[in-house]
């Protein structure tokens, strides 16, 4: 007996592997891999795939899975903090892209109701393509992630209202008004149960759950809360993946949406796979070749279009110019909901069909384009910014962007052997606090205009703008900082960053800090003096934790730790079981432990006997060095003393008694 649908799975996914491992090769991002794979295997290729429908269907589980999990990471709070770009941002790239296809769809000899369809169809971009991108390399929480969140959200939003305009533009729709405002009051009752939903039901579900201890429940409960809110969304009229982002923001809102996220990963990669080729398999290939260079023409009309409309939107954001160029070069792509669109459009006869083959090809290749253009995104803005904005042009926009923000000019002015703070996230405003309680003189850059409203109205020092560029360094005073801290999230950012001061001082310290360990060997080359890997750091601290548990002297872990940060965490990132780790710092550890015992009234044995008569020492030999009682240490330990209900015992002895004591007055 054959299973449905297990041909075409196996087709996809080995074919997939065998491509994608060529792609690695030759340094190809994976998601080529999977549109050529679509290409390749689907009913205008080699027709290996019959079973196109079921494809699709598989196709939005991932996208499914893949925007909860966006969702888990980003929060209610981080959603608040971006919702005048979800509606502004979002509002002005998708009008601007409707009206400028609009005009060039009329000159290219389109009715007015066929022009305005286009520009709902060139307006969306990729959700799928460009979060995925985003979450690999580690750039949701950079300017340009967020927004293009913000602008996708409201794509996802919209895209419902066009679908119920697309019959009206062909002249077969009903009452439009009226359809529109019970969509609104289903989406405000959603958006309230929603939170309900985040708020009381769902962190205390989770907590039952978590009680129970069941790896398999725990799966399936994160699993039904997903499907379950997309069902709810998709029910009344709005999209599937909106539906699964809000179940993710549902799930960030308690304590379990690390474990939430590990658990659904694998489900993610496996099926986001198929959307990807699912997109490859829309595509006409003799039509393609046939029409080659007018699709390139047309191709490139849309990158610039969609592009171009971007750049003007972030600029009147007022984000920096390289935020705006990265953020045009990571939403110039025609996304995934055009194709549901342009379906419709076609049943309504706003779209011939060579018109649509057309679309289809623009669309595949703008998806095709986007790994490689958002990938050098940065290095190609900060090339234009320079080709083509002389240094006086740039000093005027960075003076325009801080008139309003009123930074301490008479105090950045007097600044002399200053610490510089660049990103003030979380790691940047703890550095500042230590700063000014320390009486260092101090100020931060800041590009996020959020960010900086919120620092300005706590008073720190700080301008805004963008450190890439050496004006703005130069405004800070770099040549005379003693210390640099670069504390954003960007990795190709923060490279210029080291370039332009070292062009700026050599005497500078510059301390990095960064997600990857693999950042810290060509981040040191650029000129940085200190890197600071999370992942490491993070290692280190565990470890001191762990060295203390076996009675290591303090200051014999913090000289382990100062000889591993030294040689910049070569020891920690070596592949090999070479123990080059100088003699007189490696620890001897003693064959003994102290531990806490807390005493519970289960703890029959224990409550109410002397420390005599617990046999710790005769029994155990294991010795009693503290008790604390009602918040109060107790050090004189004598053999009368009486052990009571919710003592804490601090105990000295070896690991074997230590288990033997832990048998006896606990599991027993």
């Amino acid at each position: 007996m054959e299973l449905p649908l297990l041909k075409e799975v196996v087709i996809i996914l080995g074919l997939s592997v065998l491509i994608i491992l060529a792609f690695q090769r030759i340094k190809m991002p994976s998601i080529l891999g999977f549109l050529i794979t679509g290409m390749v295997a689907g009913p205008n290729g080699l027709k290996l795939i019959s079973a196109s429908h079921e494809v699709e269907v598989l196709s939005e589980m991932g996208v499914i899975f893949l925007l909860f999990i966006i969702g888990i990471e980003f929060s209610i709070k981080g959603l608040v903090k971006v919702k005048q770009t979800v509606l502004f941002g979002g509002f002005m790239q998708v009008g601007g892209t409707i009206g400028l296809t609009f005009l060039i769809a009329l000159v290219l000899g389109l009715t007015v109701p066929q022009a305005i369809f286009m520009g709902f169809l060139i307006s969306m971009s990729s959700t799928a393509i460009v979060l995925k991108l985003l979450h690999e390399r580690g750039q949701m929480t950079t300017p340009h992630g967020r927004i293009a969140l913000a602008i996708l959200i409201f794509q996802d939003i919209i895209v419902v209202p066009m679908i119920l305009i697309t019959p009206l533009l062909a002249g077969n729709g009903g009452n439009l008004w009226m359809t529109l405002l019970i969509l609104l009051g289903k989406f405000v009752l959603i958006i309230g149960l929603l939170i309900v939903l985040a708020r009381y039901v769902v962190p205390l579900l989770l907590q039952h759950v978590v009680k129970s201890r069941s790896r398999e429940l725990f799966i399936l409960t994160i699993v039904v809360i997903c499907f379950a809110t997309a069902w709810l969304t998709s029910s009344v009229g709005l999209s599937l993946a909106l539906g699964a982002f809000f179940a993710g923001l549902i799930i960030s809102e308690s304590e379990y949406s690390h474990q939430a996220t590990a658990n659904i990963l694998p489900f993610r990669e496996i099926f986001i796979s198929f959307f990807f080729v699912s997109v490859g398999m829309l595509i006409d290939l003799g039509y393609f070749f046939d029409h080659f260079l007018i699709l390139i023409l047309f191709t490139l009309g849309v990158i610039l279009l969609k592009a171009f409309v971007v750049l003007i939107s972030v600029l009147v954001m007022r984000y920096p110019m390289r935020t705006a160029l990265v953020s045009a070069f990571t939403l110039f792509q025609v996304g995934e909901f055009a194709f549901l669109l342009a379906t419709i459009g076609m049943r309504n006869s706003l779209l011939t069909q060579e018109v649509y083959q057309n679309f289809l090809a623009i669309s595949v290749l703008t998806m095709g384009l986007t790994p490689f253009l958002a990938g050098y995104a940065t290095t190609m803005a900060d090339w234009m910014i320079r080709a083509l904005l002389p240094s006086k042009i740039r000093s005027r926009l960075i003076k325009f962007q801080n008139k309003k923000k009123k930074p301490e000019e008479s105090l950045i002015s007097k600044l002399h052997d200053h610490l510089i703070v660049i990103g003030f996230g979380i790691n940047g405003r703890n550095v500042a606090r230590t700063a000014k309680q320390a009486g260092i003189p101090y100020v931060a850059i800041e590009l996020d205009p959020e960010v900086f409203k919120q620092a300005k109205d706590d008073d720190y020092p700080i301008i805004y703008g963008d450190a890439t560029d050496e004006l703005i360094l130069h405004f800070v005073h770099a040549a005379e900082a003693r210390v640099v801290v670069i504390a954003i999230s960007d990795a190709d950012a923060t490279k210029m960053i080291i370039t332009n001061l070292r062009h700026i001082s050599e005497t500078a310290h510059i301390i990095v800090r960064t997600r990857h360990v693999d950042e810290i060997e060509s981040t040191l080359q650029l000129g940085a003096d200190e890197v600071i890997p999370e992942e490491f750091e993070t290692s280190i601290q565990i470890f001191t934790r762990v060295l203390s548990r076996y009675l290591v002297p303090f200051d014999k872990i913090q000289s382990m730790a100062s000889h591993i940060r030294a040689r910049n965490y070569e020891l920690l990132s070596k592949n090999n079981d070479d123990n080059d780790f100088p003699t007189h710092l490696q620890p001897q550890v003693p064959d003994m432990v102290f531990v806490t015992l807390p005493v519970h009234r289960a703890s029959s044995k224990m409550v109410g006997k002397t420390i005599i008569d617990s046999e710790l020492k005769s029994k155990f030999n294991v010795t009693v060095l503290a008790v604390r009682r009602n918040n109060r240490y107790i050090t004189q330990i004598t053999p009368q003393m009486k052990i009571e209900t919710d003592d804490m015992l601090y105990l000295f002895g070896s690991p074997q008694k230590i288990a033997e004591v832990n048998r006896y007055f606990i599991l027993e």
